[in-house]
């Protein structure tokens, strides 16, 4: 992946998440944000939108 700035793959990770866009779209983010140990915030949202919420 062409380096960006830390802060905009961070940000892009939140928005992928928040549009429910592609799977693999969000594991390549979530790759190249492990690959530069950033910290992943978003994390818990990811795997709470991959199950179905109990109302």
């Amino acid at each position: 992946m062409p380096r960006i700035a830390d802060d905009l793959l961070i940000d892009s990770y939140s928005k992928a998440i928040e549009l429910k866009l592609c799977p693999k779209f969000i594991t390549l983010l979530e790759k190249e944000i492990s690959l530069r140990s950033l910290p992943l915030q978003c994390e818990i949202r990811h795997d709470e939108k991959k199950s179905p919420s109990i109302s």
